[in-house]
């Protein structure tokens, strides 16, 4: 039977490392390094503009909702101000527009709250 020595092993484990850390982590692309290559290999994204405008139709389209809407088996049918959306950011644009419209709801019923308190002369 052959014994391995140091330096043997130590170049042997750190071959089993490095067999182990590249299935894990993948060599970086030139677009992991940031600088020049970064910017011209990045996709497209929408502007601030254009996602908030996703946003305030994702709000709109749930605030128009019918009534017997149930979002168990009922879906919103997607904005024309949302084609083209990264799929990336479909979901936190659906949801940012779902806390916009839930917003607008809760002041709404803070509103009518206010008013009938104010339009209370205390009756008995």
């Amino acid at each position: 039977m052959r014994r391995l020595t140091s330096p043997a092993l130590a170049a042997a484990f750190l071959l089993a490392l490095t067999a182990c850390g590249t299935a894990d982590n993948p060599p970086a692309t030139p677009s992991d390094k940031g600088g020049a290559e970064a910017s011209t290999a990045s996709p497209t994204l929408f502007t601030v503009e254009q996602r908030q405008a996703c946003v305030d139709a994702w709000a709109a389209t749930i605030g128009a909702r019918p009534t017997d809407f149930n979002p168990e088996t009922d879906s919103d049918p997607a904005p024309d101000a949302c084609n083209g959306i990264p799929e990336s950011d479909w979901l936190d644009a659906y949801m940012d527009g779902l806390q916009q419209s839930n917003k607008a709801g809760q002041d709404s019923l803070q509103k009518a709250i206010d008013d009938a308190a104010s339009a209370d002369t205390g009756s008995p």
